[in-house]
């Protein structure tokens, strides 16, 4: 009886391990989504702003990491970061004093940007899957807020 009470407490103790690790061994792919685009990087800059306007999204700023990266001397391949936003999405989390503990990953944001294989990628937060993990009215809006910029980056990537 105490070998199989032993055997089972340490069997149960790897299997927790075990899944532990392959949590975190997987944690970027399942947070971070990215797919190679099927345009070069100034076509498929033109079409991501064109797809954002067109959906009702707004672009605050485009953060232009090769741009920035040149004035500390270092170069890199071309590389973009849009924050996107919808005045809805926002004003939903907004208006709300316990969703604002969320403004940390407001606005939403997406990268295109080419790598050492020539190809350009574009790469996104899995928001819905994290918005999922919270409270009140966050997870709705997280959730349309994934969904329609997936349809944004839809032309990119189809």
């Amino acid at each position: 009886m105490k070998k199989t009470v032993l055997f089972t407490s340490i069997g149960l103790l790897l299997g927790v391990l075990i899944t532990m690790l392959l949590i975190y061994a997987s944690a970027q792919s399942v947070m971070l989504k990215e797919q190679v685009s099927m345009y070069g990087f100034e076509k498929s800059v033109e079409l991501f702003e064109k797809s954002a306007t067109e959906q009702g999204w707004s672009i605050p700023t485009v953060h232009d990491m090769q741009k920035t990266m040149d004035k500390f001397g270092k170069d890199v391949v071309e590389a973009k970061v849009f924050e996107l936003c919808h005045p809805e999405h926002a004003f939903e989390i907004l208006s709300r004093d316990k969703e604002r503990i969320v403004m940390s990953m407001m606005p939403c944001r997406v990268a295109i940007y080419k790598k050492s294989d020539g190809k350009t990628y574009v790469s996104w937060m899995n928001t819905g899957l994290m918005g999922s993990m919270m409270k009140c009215v966050v997870p709705k809006v997280m959730k349309n807020a994934s969904r329609e910029s997936e349809q944004i980056i839809s032309p990119l990537i189809k």
